[in-house]
């Protein structure tokens, strides 16, 4: 996976802009070793989950990953 384009940092963006934000901002390339398998996606900060989502739809759709678990260092609540 791949950042696609340059977006700027979640830091004071609300839950809907966050999500708007992270619209199409990865990339992944197609590996048939993904297809089928449970991956484990990790992110340093959650807080309103629109990365990891971004991430695991992408994942998903593209990659034909089975199920994606996420695991995180820190949560915070949503701004």
């Amino acid at each position: 996976m791949e950042r696609a384009k340059y977006t700027p940092p979640q830091i004071g963006l609300n839950a809907s802009a966050r999500i708007k934000n992270m619209k199409d901002a990865f990339n992944l390339k197609i590996n048939e070793k993904l297809k089928g398998k449970k991956v484990l996606l990790i992110d340093d900060v959650l807080t309103t989950g629109a990365t990891v989502e971004a991430c695991a739809r992408l994942l998903k759709r593209e990659g034909g990953v089975e199920k994606v678990f996420v695991g995180t260092l820190a949560r915070t609540r949503p701004v």
